[in-house]
């Protein structure tokens, strides 16, 4: 059975948007031009140009808020919000590093998962100390745009180094979600860590593997499901061992970030946590709809239709990687369990979107697929801030119901995408020539041993 082209790239391998946009940038490829791949060197320097110029537009986009210091309704109105200069400016992180590991009482907490808050602090530890708060408050958002850029050009590298076809990391460097949301927040550190993982998991290195996906659930919640969908690959081949040597790494080092700082600051360690039990329905999430319709569900009720999301995502990775006649690659299978917990959970940020960019990479998803799921994402970040701005100028802000409508057409967008990919799975009817899994590591070319049929 054939794959639609929505789901693939034409048969010459080009994508239909790429061959597109060739009419106007390079032209077509002639008809007696070499076929072969650019030199490494030059691929890395064309994929590094493109990062650079999506980086610059998402400095340039916060521009109206650097003139204001990040204060006031502008922010919104201009859609140059961000919780870095912010949370520096209401002192959750400007005293540093030291005051955040001094511990006792009146020891600043970040509300961010134990490694991004350590991050977070550090950083704000190398603001100069002269000038306003206005003006330190540019520095830490300067300083983060410095380490966030840096970040993305690592991400970029890790996606094309791992892919068949080094190119497909153009939808990590060109994502108009990178443009839009990368530097609102330090996500992009945990994003990189975990993508770091997967590409230490493709060179074989289950020990690295671990390590960093353990670093990277310090960072943020989400790689436990990349480290689930390891889990059920290595349950289907039979690769028991490399699933205990992976897990075993990335449960210690989680378990080291914690213990550490929860030795210097205990409140600090279980904030992120804490605040998220505590937590009712946040912007993005299906579960505000009841309150923007004046029936609020209980923060109870908020919660366990979170767990219920997370359930659901290890039980649809289960019969995704379990049941396909053919194995699914990793970035397929983790995108699918991603996508889910992104749109059941408590909030879906603006920013939560970059978890999904480097996993849509390396899926080699078509590019009509990516700008469609990013034009959903483009018209909710917008609608996101003149919500807000709405609290303070209804009659300027944006009505409950039309950001409704923009949520939900995210949710649907990002449940597109896991579409797509559960779909091309399992169209799949046994191993073709040429056909492997980028990120497959040590379970490449290995046969299955555990195959779950559902009569």
């Amino acid at each position: 059975m054939t794959e639609r082209p929505s789901e693939r790239v034409s048969e010459r391998g080009v994508d239909p948007v790429v061959r597109e946009a060739s009419e106007v940038i390079g032209g077509p490829r002639g008809r007696y031009a070499a076929a072969r791949e650019l030199p490494w060197v030059l691929t890395a320097a064309v994929l590094s140009a493109l990062t650079a110029v999506t980086a610059g537009l998402g400095i340039l986009l916060r521009a109206p808020c650097l003139r204001t210091g990040f204060t006031g309704d502008t922010q919104f109105w201009s859609a140059c919000y961000a919780d870095l200069p912010v949370a520096y400016r209401d002192g959750k992180v400007k005293d540093g590093l030291a005051a955040y590991l001094q511990g006792g009482q009146g020891a600043p907490t970040t509300g961010q998962p134990p490694l991004t808050g350590l991050a977070l602090t550090a950083v704000a530890s190398l603001v100069p100390d002269d000038g306003s708060l206005r003006t330190r408050a540019a520095w830490y958002f300067a300083l983060w745009s410095v380490l966030l850029t840096l970040l993305l050009l690592v991400l970029v590298w890790l996606v094309a180094s791992s892919a068949s076809r080094p190119f497909v990391a153009a939808h990590v460097a060109l994502a108009p979600v990178v443009a839009l949301v990368a530097f609102v927040s330090a996500d992009l550190l945990g994003v990189t860590l975990a993508s770091a993982g997967l590409w230490a998991w493709s060179r074989r290195h289950r020990t690295a593997a671990g390590v960093l996906l353990g670093l990277a659930m310090a960072a943020r919640s989400y790689p436990v499901l990349l480290l689930a969908a390891i889990a059920l690959l290595c349950v289907r081949t039979g690769r028991l061992r490399d699933l205990g040597r992976t897990a075993g790494y990335a449960g210690l080092t989680f378990g080291v970030v914690l213990g550490l700082v929860w030795l210097l600051n205990p409140d600090a360690a279980g904030s992120a946590y804490r605040s998220w039990a505590a937590a009712g329905a946040g912007y993005g999430s299906p579960w505000l709809l009841p309150q923007l319709a004046g029936h609020p569900l209980p923060v109870g009720a908020v919660t366990a239709l979170a767990v219920v999301g997370w359930l659901a995502a290890l039980v649809a990775g289960a019969a995704l990687a379990l049941s396909s006649a053919r194995r699914p690659g990793l970035a397929e299978l983790s995108l699918v369990m991603v996508a889910i917990v992104l749109v059941t959970g408590k909030s879906f940020t603006v920013q939560s979107s970059l978890w999904l960019v480097p996993l849509v990479a390396w899926c080699a998803l078509a590019w009509r697929d990516h700008l469609a799921w990013a034009g959903a994402e483009a018209l909710n970040f917008v609608a996101v801030w003149l919500t807000i701005a709405a609290t303070t100028v209804p009659s300027r802000g944006m009505p409950p119901a039309w950001y409704s409508f923009f949520s939900m057409l995210r949710v649907v967008a990002v449940l597109w995408l896991a579409a797509v990919v559960w779909l091309r799975v399992r169209r799949r009817w046994g191993r073709r020539r040429g056909e492997h899994d980028d990120l497959a590591g040590p379970l490449a070319d290995v046969d299955d041993r555990l195959l779950v049929r559902f009569s």
